[in-house]
């Protein structure tokens, strides 16, 4: 490996210290500090969690099983998001939640404290504490958003946690109630509604065979309810 030297042969101190650091390897266990400082060191891998300890490095993004579902569904809760002042869309943002879990949800909500929010924005641009909402894009049941990160997720208090299983064509959402995980269900028309987010209204259907145009068009009914008017309204006033 080519280090710099300095004018008088000796390596610069910087250098030497970046040199030092080791790589970030899958299946590592590791501490939440020692875990940051190997991935602020690598700035060429895009996603990188601690789950229990142990860090999960993202394989490369598929179009249909991830890219395009990802898109969906930063699209529906952005224009949630657009419609209601003082709650924050972040995509693939770095959360910090306890000391061995440090993950990067393909998508959350959450509230300013000054609002009822539980969780802050560090110094260094980090999501200190659990969001409200976290959406994670999942290949099917096996995967970890359905095991180890749902039960550090319920640990820490997010209050609802949504599992799109692509490949299986399901989805989950949970309501945390009393420390558990409660799955919420859809109406008689096939829409999930947001005990959290009053207007997040979801066409389940629509949403897993790619219709996102009814998506939309049923979150906008969400928008349009006087329980949506009634939150815009407690959060502007707050």
């Amino acid at each position: 490996m080519f280090v710099q030297k300095s004018i008088s042969g000796s390596t610069p101190p910087q250098a030497t210290v970046k040199a030092t650091i080791p790589p970030l390897e899958n299946g590592d266990r590791l501490t939440r500090h020692e875990f940051e400082r190997r991935y602020e060191a690598m700035p060429h891998i895009k996603k990188a969690e601690l789950i229990e300890g142990v860090v999960y490095m993202a394989s490369p993004v598929r179009a249909t099983s991830h890219g395009q579902p990802h898109g969906h569904i930063i699209t529906w809760l952005g224009v949630y998001s657009a419609a209601t002042p003082g709650v924050m869309l972040c995509d693939n943002a770095t959360v910090r939640l306890d000391l061995e879990n440090e993950p990067q949800p393909d998508a959350l909500l959450r509230l300013d404290p000054s609002v009822g929010g539980q969780s802050r924005i560090s110094d260094d641009d980090y999501i200190d504490g659990a969001p409200e909402l976290i959406v994670e894009i999942a290949a099917s049941t096996a995967s970890y958003d359905l095991h180890d990160k749902l039960r550090v997720y319920r640990r820490n208090g997010v209050q609802e946690y949504l599992v799109w299983k692509v490949n299986d064509k399901q989805l989950n959402w949970f309501r945390l109630r009393e420390g558990e995980y409660l799955q919420l269900e859809a109406d008689a028309n096939g829409v999930i509604r947001s005990e959290i987010f009053p207007g997040l209204w979801l066409a389940v259907s629509a949403l897993i065979n790619g219709d996102l145009a009814q998506v939309l068009a049923v979150v906008q009914q969400g928008l349009a309810t006087e329980e949506h008017g009634n939150f815009v309204n407690r959060l502007s006033s707050s």
